[in-house]
Order: structure tokens, then sequence, then C-alpha cells
């Protein structure tokens, strides 16, 4: 352990204390010391989408603790980059291990930053459990090093983290279904990897979460990928597009602000400007996604509405295919900015930072299932319904980043007293 001289600490024995303090968050927000509610029964498959986004993802893993907490597990779990491996954590596990699996994980990334410029040291010195500095880069950026080396930071540490973590074993066995989007690096086109047809490894993972040019490509089957959240990081037109289609009730944790004050300086310029790129295409998304539900359900109708003789035709069959009677309820569960957040909140892996944002997606995703908006009347002409989450930047207490730093660092101030 360093000294308190020292700007950056990673602390050996952090796994234990972070994940002892995410089981033991204030009653205030958190209630993990009570047991899971019986199962609820909601109006079909319970699908979970979890966006990309770095450190900001331990958001998702409060929404779970609220999902588990209210008796709702995930029938099916898709995700890109840091939404994959929280997925790949939640979908290869047994439903009474999920939660204190996800703890273990986040414990593991914890940082300690200190010092004026302990937020640029995780770019610097790296993430325990997660990654470090590639040293490769001391050749220069225009070296040839090779494709799987053509990349800022190494993924030794999850790479040796996540089979501790995940029982691969589990996921393909269908228990719970995964899917994960990857972007091939060659032709740009995403690709979804599905446990109900492929197997899935922990390159998949790796790969799905490899975001460009911090993170090294992953070869699999011939074919090298990065992070499919490059080119969609909600990846909810997989349920609309799957085949044979279900109802569904789709959460969608969305770690990227949908919306956003005018930024006032040029490091909320930046901030903003990541919203929009990694978030905000969503709503256009959605949007068009239900349209061509919509369509579907105009086509069953039509089919429905022909003699008998033309309804039994072979066209008739092959046209009623693209039709559907099914029902999507999508519950949007939105971050909102936290007070104290930078520029540098998706490698902010503090303990501050890490239970803050668990918390906020404990208090949101808690609120929608209070409102059980799956419950309300939808139009019968459009089948789909879109929940949008009642967050807002005041609507939760919770100790600001600002409160949790000043906490941690006077917590390690009074532990390095003693000699190291």
């Amino acid at each position: 352990m360093k000294s308190e001289n020292d700007t950056y600490v990673l602390a050996e024995t952090v796994p234990t204390t972070t994940a002892r303090m995410l089981r033991n968050s204030s009653d205030e927000v958190t209630a993990n010391s009570f047991p899971p509610e019986p199962k609820m029964q909601l109006p079909g498959q319970v699908v979970l989408v979890m966006q990309g986004g770095g450190a900001p993802g331990c958001y998702q893993a409060g929404a779970y603790q609220a999902l588990h907490e209210a008796g709702i597990e995930p029938d099916w779990v898709i995700g890109t980059s840091i939404g994959a491996i929280n997925g790949a954590i939640i979908a290869g596990n047994l439903i009474p291990d999920r939660l204190e699996r996800l703890q273990d994980f986040w414990a593991h990334l914890e940082t300690m930053p200190l010092g004026p410029f302990g937020d640029l040291l995780p770019l610097m010195a790296g993430v325990p459990g997660f990654y470090r500095p590639n040293p490769a880069l001391a050749w220069g950026l225009d070296a040839k090093v090779g494709i799987e080396k053509a990349s800022m930071y190494c993924v030794d540490p999850l790479k040796k983290l996540l089979p501790s973590l995940v029982d691969f074993n589990l996921i393909n066995s269908g228990k719970t279904r995964f899917t994960l989007g990857l972007a091939a690096v060659r032709t740009g086109e995403i690709r979804y990897f599905d446990s109900n047809q492929d197997t899935i490894e922990l390159d998949h993972v790796l790969g799905s979460s490899a975001i460009p040019p911090c993170f090294p490509a992953v070869r699999i089957g011939g074919e090298y990928y990065w992070d499919g959240g490059i080119y969609s990081n909600t990846p909810v037109e997989v349920v609309f597009d799957d085949d044979p289609r279900q109802s569904s009730v789709v959460f969608a944790a969305q770690i990227w602000h949908t919306r956003g004050p005018e930024p006032k300086s040029l490091m909320h310029a930046f901030m903003r400007e990541k919203d929009i790129l990694f978030g905000s295409r969503t709503r256009n998304q959605i949007a068009r996604q239900a349209e061509l539900h919509r369509m579907r359900r105009v086509v069953r109708e039509l089919i429905d509405m022909l003699p008998q003789d033309l309804k039994n035709s072979q066209r008739a069959k092959d046209l009623a295919g693209w039709g559907c009677r099914t029902t999507i309820h999508l519950v949007e569960i939105n971050a909102q900015p936290i007070d104290g957040e930078t520029n540098s909140r998706d490698y902010d892996f503090s303990r501050a930072a890490i239970k803050a944002r668990w918390d906020a997606g404990y208090a949101d995703t808690s609120r929608m299932i209070t409102r059980r908006p799956w419950n309300d009347p939808i139009d019968p002409a459009m089948d789909v319904a879109v929940s949008k989450s009642d967050a807002a930047a005041d609507s939760f207490k919770v100790l600001t980043l600002s409160d949790n730093i000043a906490i941690e660092k006077r917590r390690t101030q009074e532990k390095n007293k003693c000699p190291a």
C-alpha cells in the first residue's frame, strides 16, 4: 500500500472493503438486508438491456439489485461493453449469487485517486481488476505491433478476474439467455452473439468491451472485433428483431444522460458531447422499432381480414410471417447527472463514485418498479408502450461525489497514520 504522500492508492484490501460497503449501503437508498420478494409476474418475458459506458456501469448493478429484491429476474440479458460484463455476471451465476458477484466485481475495480491530478491517474496507472498500460506503446503510435497490441491498455487483469466471477457453462446452459454486441473491425458491422445459438466464451465478453483505441481487438472465429457500443450502444433492436417474437417487458438501463443542461464550460461541453454520442440515439432507435412493430401488427390484422380460402394460401402464410401479436413494454431507467461529476466520469472507479452511482441506479429502478407501468393500458394499434424514466437530478437523496470523496480521504489519512 502506498503512503499518504503518494497521489494514487491501489489498495490490496479494497475488494473486501468495498464489497462490504455495497452490501451494507445506507438505509436511505438501498435495502440489501431485505430478502428478495417472491417472483413477480409480468406480462411477458423479462429482458434487461444495458448500455456501454465504463465506470458509470455500476448504475446498472444498482438497477439489477432493485429488480432482484422485487422478485424480478431477467429471462434474457442483452448488453454491450460494460453492460456485457455486468450481463455476463448476471447470466453466469445462479440467482442467489448474482448480486454478490456484481459487488465483488465492482469492488475489484475500485481505485483511490488522491491529490490534485488524481482524476487523471486511471489513464496513466490503469485500474486494478480491469486494465493496465500497454508496454507496446513504448515503440510509438506508428509502430506495427499488430492488431492485438494496437491499444493504449492491456486487459490482462480483466481476463484474469472474470473467470472467477462468471460460470460460462451456466451461460451456455440456456437457463438465462445472454446476448452481447460486437463490432467487426474489418467490415464495421455489428454482430450479436446469442447463447441460444452461439457458445459464449470469455473472448466474447472481452471483445464486446474492447473500446478502441483504449483496448485491443479480440479475435473470434477468425474475425477481429471491437466494442459493440461503437455501433449500437443500447441494443434494444435485438428484442424487436427476435424470431420468433415474444411479448416482453424490457428494462433498459441507460447510463448516458438523455437530457442535460447547456454547457457553460469546455469541460462540460465534452461531457455533453459524450452523452449525445453514446446515449441520445436510443430515443430515435426506440421510435423506429416501435413503428416497425406497429407495421407488423397491421400485417397481422390484414391477414385476419382475408377470406378463409385466401388465408390458407401459401402466399398469405408467407406474408403472415411478417406480422405479430406480441406486446412490448419498454421501461426506461435513465441515469441522471450526479453532483460532482466531471469529464473523467467514464473512468472514475473511486469508491465514492461507485457507491453514488450504484445507489442512484437502485433508487431510480425502485421507483419504476413501484409504478408498475407494464400494468398500464397499451394502445392496441401499436402494442408498444414506452415508459419514460421519472428520474430527475434531485429526485433521489444520496451523498454527492464530493461528499463521498471527502469521507474516503479522511479514512485513508487515518489508516495511513500508521507505518505501511
